[in-house]
């Protein structure tokens, strides 16, 4: 770390920073790699006509207004899922909840019934985050198997992905995979061939359309995880619906008082803190591939990114492996926790190994046909991932990042512009979120989660007029099903029984 700051230093240390930061930000917008807070990384004063039809300052959950009767009264048709231990229907939703006469969406869901014989709580709505990825994707791929036997006793799972998302009217800019856009380029194609759309994809209407399939499924009270941006969808819920709130878990938590600078600084600062951690863990390891200080280790990653930069390494006519990738890798890892993982690429990797290096890139490529496109769309309109900053403007943040984290700042910064060019403003300012009158709601936080750190759980705990904060010592991003008996059980305990965890409860 200390040699990335004194070569920044040298005379000509500004024209390499911002040599290396346009290289950056070529390849952020080249790949369509997303901002890291809340996968993401991952609200405010929202105007009038966004806020929920029959809904005030006062009264956040009041009758339905007649204008959305009619969708709170359909009847969904349930048919077998292409895995039959699921089953699918389809919810129609408005458009526009200020103007319901403007036209309908389809919505995707799916659910996985109670195995129980005793009595059902109800149904557990799941959103495993994004924005952009598949809830649908994530419970039928595994998601449903990582709940308890008493969790599935008691609800049936119940995904739904949001609007703009993959099976639900899907945000589509015809994007050529095989040549990846800059970030002008996707704002621009978006803007021509989905542009009806992005107005309404926002988080508040993916809540509001929550709170109808709610109602269809024959429930009083939602009952929800979320995991990184689901818990910013679901404190919307909460802050749009607080009467309507039953059992909530909001695990690895955004803080929506953060506008998309903040959040992206922040970020940064988490993933800084991960590496630390892994750094110090593997200097203590006889068999650590990079040296035996945290200072040692950091200094021979940075040569090793900047060698790949120079001459990459090549496996076979197809792959070229540069110092991004082998950055996004070390990323990964951290975000998993997967710290065997990274050491055998970082010991790889400069022998000409790439197998454990490939792996971890693959742990991030997400199979689902539009989420980058949905990722924008969702994001540019929430002030958490909003980010519209100039070029020139990026450039003079760079010092502040690379203060923030000399290994992942110069990376990070170029994720300020992804939201630059987007044709429509963001709909949801920084706001905090109070839902006053709802029940208790569980937030986890893990102590060196890069993706979500651990002061954000505690900034949504101290802004929810009811809520309980578990903390979790730990690594990676998220707690819930990662390993600790301690937070299964204490999350187990409140949905199947409604009992909080002790104040100040610490698991590891």
């Amino acid at each position: 770390m200390t040699a990335v700051r004194d070569a920044d230093r040298t005379p000509n240390g500004d024209r390499i920073r911002r040599r290396r930061l346009r290289r950056r930000m070529a390849l952020l917008g080249a790949s369509g790699l997303l901002l890291t807070a809340p996968y993401a990384a991952w609200p405010g004063a929202a105007p009038a006509a966004t806020r929920p039809a029959g809904a005030d300052d006062t009264a956040a959950d009041a009758a339905i207004p007649p204008e959305l009767q009619r969708y709170y009264q359909q009847k969904l048709q349930w048919v077998p899922c292409p895995d039959p231990s699921f089953q699918c229907t389809e919810v129609t939703v408005p458009l526009d909840y200020a103007h319901p006469d403007a036209g309908d969406l389809l919505l995707a869901a799916s659910r996985k019934k109670a195995t129980g014989d005793g009595a059902r709580i109800g149904s557990l709505f799941v959103n495993p985050g994004g924005p952009g990825i598949s809830a649908i994707d994530s419970l039928a791929r595994g998601g449903a198997d990582l709940f308890s036997p008493s969790v599935r006793a008691s609800y049936d799972l119940v995904a739904m992905d949001p609007r703009g998302v993959q099976y639900s009217t899907p945000v589509n800019c015809k994007i050529n995979a095989l040549t990846p856009p800059s970030f002008e380029q996707r704002a621009n194609a978006c803007a021509r061939n989905a542009g009806q759309l992005l107005p309404h994809v926002g988080t508040l209407d993916a809540a509001r359309d929550m709170d109808v399939l709610r109602a269809l499924m024959g429930d009083d009270s939602l009952h929800y995880v979320g995991v990184s941006y689901g818990t910013y969808l679901g404190a919307t819920y909460a802050d749009l619906f607080p009467t309507r709130v039953g059992r909530m878990v909001l695990d690895g938590v955004v803080d929506p008082t953060l506008d998309g600078y903040q959040n992206l600084l922040q970020t940064t600062a988490g993933y800084q803190v991960a590496w630390e951690s892994f750094a110090t863990d593997c200097a203590a390891r006889t068999d650590c591939p990079l040296g035996h200080s945290v200072t040692e280790i950091s200094r021979r990653l940075v040569t090793l990114l900047h060698s790949l930069d120079r001459i990459p390494l090549r496996q076979g006519k197809d792959i070229a492996i540069t110092g991004s990738d082998l950055l996004s890798a070390v990323r990964n890892a951290l975000r998993s926790a997967n710290w065997e993982l990274l050491r055998a690429a970082l010991q790889g990797v400069p022998a000409g190994d790439t197998t454990a290096l490939q792996q971890l890139i693959g742990a991030s490529e997400i199979p689902f046909s539009n989420a980058v496109d949905a990722f924008y769309a969702i994001g540019c309109l929430s002030s958490p991932f909003d980010s519209r900053f100039t070029s020139a403007e990026a450039e003079a943040a760079l010092p502040q990042f690379l203060r923030t984290s000399p290994l992942f700042g110069a990376f990070d910064v170029a994720g300020l512009g992804q939201c630059t060019h987007w044709p429509v403003p963001a709909t949801q300012p920084a706001q905090a979120v109070t839902a006053p009158g709802a029940a208790p709601i569980m937030i986890v936080g893990t102590t060196r989660d890069p993706d979500t750190p651990y002061h954000w759980a505690k900034a949504l705990a101290s802004q929810l007029s009811s809520s309980r904060l578990l903390t979790y010592d730990a690594d990676g991003h998220g707690a819930y099903q990662r390993g600790s008996t301690c937070v299964d059980t204490a999350v187990d305990r409140y949905l199947t029984q409604g009992q909080l965890p002790p104040a100040g409860k610490v698991c590891t």
